[in-house]
Order: C-alpha cells, then structure tokens, then sequence
C-alpha cells in the first residue's frame, strides 16, 4: 500500500488553510496599518521614507486578499515575503529570535510560509485552479 498524499483531499485542504491563515493574517495587518497614522513616523524612524507606508499597506492588504482567494499566489507570496525580509532584517535587525520586544520568530514563520506557497502554489480549492485561463506559473 502506497501512501498517495500529494494528490489527495488532504493535500488540497493543507494548501488551502496554509494560503487561508497566511492571507488572513497579512489582511488583518494591512487593515490595521492603515487605520494608524503614526505608521508613517514608524518607518521614519527607522530612516525608510514615509511615502512607502501606503505602498506595504496595499502589499499586505491586496496580497492576503489574494491568497485567500487563490489567485496570482506566487506573486502574492512573493511581495510578502520581501516585506517579511524587510521586518527581519531592517526593523528587527535580526537581534532576538524570541522572548523580547523585537524578536522575529514569528515574521520567520510567515516568511517559511510564503516561501512554501510560492513553490507548491496555491492547490486545487483556489480561483487559479477553477479559471485555468492563468498561466501556470503565476498560480
């Protein structure tokens, strides 16, 4: 007996919750950031200019969006994970893994995440999927 995950119901429904909690995640911080408006001194202190604050409030919004709906995922992941690289290694400095203030161990686990989206893509359950008129490697 052969154990056949890859094409199975469980393969599908992973790929589906993995692109679910990592789009969700992503839209419920967009949403926030854009309700701050101190979000634009934030990244004046850290000597980014404030004009990209809009640019990852769109990024992280429109991309979880576009996860959870399963489309274009590859290059949604693919913008996520240059903000998660951004917060790793700009904001946090990569100082503290975990237990303190700038610990990033949790922005490492998004970017593992978007990394295995881009190369497993987004599964059977997503719009990419039912359309078939996308091209492959943009799913």
């Amino acid at each position: 007996m052969e154990a056949n995950i890859r094409e199975g119901r469980l393969n599908d429904i992973t790929h589906f919750g993995i692109r679910l909690a990592v789009g969700v995640v992503f839209l419920v911080h967009g949403l926030a950031k854009s309700t701050m408006p101190e979000f634009g001194g934030f990244l004046s202190s850290l000597g980014l200019p404030t004009e990209i604050a809009p640019l990852i409030i769109l990024a992280e919004t429109v991309s979880g969006i576009m996860l959870i709906v399963g489309i274009l995922n590859r290059i949604a992941s693919s913008i996520l994970s240059i903000i998660m690289l951004g917060a790793i290694f700009h904001v946090k400095k990569a100082a503290a893994f975990t237990g303190t203030q700038g610990a990033y161990e949790f922005d490492l686990i998004l970017l593992a995440a978007n990394l295995s989206i881009i190369t497993m893509g987004p599964g059977r359950i997503s719009i990419a999927h039912i359309a078939k008129k996308i091209p492959r490697f943009l799913h």
